[in-house]
């Protein structure tokens, strides 16, 4: 009896998440565009920052390289609050970037993204290019290959671990409370994304509702990763 209430309990959720998602109610469909427009825009900066660098950290010998591994290493774990801490201090109206008024903004979301992302991107970019850097090198001194040239080619080599980086960098984007909600401010209609409403309903003791969210949340992570896992098979 108690598995079957449980299963039905479940089936509930499920079908209240999808009849949210029917609903076309105006704050549902909100919070899913503001949760992937920042998630889109920080996985993409966060690539186009973290995988030419990486590529390049992967690639190159000098002094200092281990030095500047562990600080890349020790950023992607960062916590997400000391991130978000962090860009709020900056764009408060008494920190350096006050005058720009973008805290509780989706920029100021974005920007708290792309600090907690991009070291991961770079330093799971550097460790992957890091072994095919020694064959591309002796290839590049053959043909007289200038450096730019190479890092696009190894790049290009490397193109399939890639997207499944730039695919973990999503995940955590979309998937962030603590940084978002800090920056961001939770604000209805304007900040709020998936998992902040999750937090403030489960708050409120709307469990039926929270839980809801969360299969939203975990069918449109789904939906996208399962479309750039697809691209990724084609460009192997």
């Amino acid at each position: 009896m108690l598995r079957s209430s449980k299963f039905k309990g479940m089936t509930e959720y499920i079908k209240e998440a999808f009849s949210l998602l029917l609903s076309r109610d105006s704050e549902l469909l909100q919070i899913i565009t503001v949760t992937l427009q920042m998630s889109f825009f920080s996985t993409l900066i966060s690539s186009l920052l973290g995988l030419p660098f990486g590529t390049m950290l992967g690639r190159a010998e000098f002094r200092g390289k281990g030095l500047i591994i562990r600080i890349t290493n020790t950023l992607m774990g960062l916590p997400p609050v000391v991130a978000g801490l962090i860009v709020f201090l900056i764009l408060s109206h008494s920190g350096p970037l006050g005058s720009l008024s973008l805290l509780f903004s989706i920029t100021a979301m974005v920007i708290a993204q792309v600090v907690l992302i991009t070291p991961l991107i770079a330093g799971m970019s550097a460790a992957s290019s890091s072994i095919r850097a020694p064959r591309f090198r002796e290839t590049a001194c053959g043909l007289k290959m200038g450096k730019g040239k190479e890092i696009a080619l190894l790049m290009i080599e490397c193109k399939a671990q890639f997207v499944s980086i730039i695919l973990l960098g999503f995940g955590r984007a979309i998937a962030e409370v603590g940084a978002v909600s800090l920056v961001g401010g939770n604000i209805q209609f304007k900040t709020r994304v998936m998992t902040t409403a999750i937090m403030l309903e489960t708050n409120k003791g709307n469990f039926r509702f929270a839980v809801a969210l969360g299969i939203v949340l975990l069918t449109i992570s789904f939906f996208v990763n399962s479309i750039a896992y697809t691209a990724g098979e084609k460009i192997k």
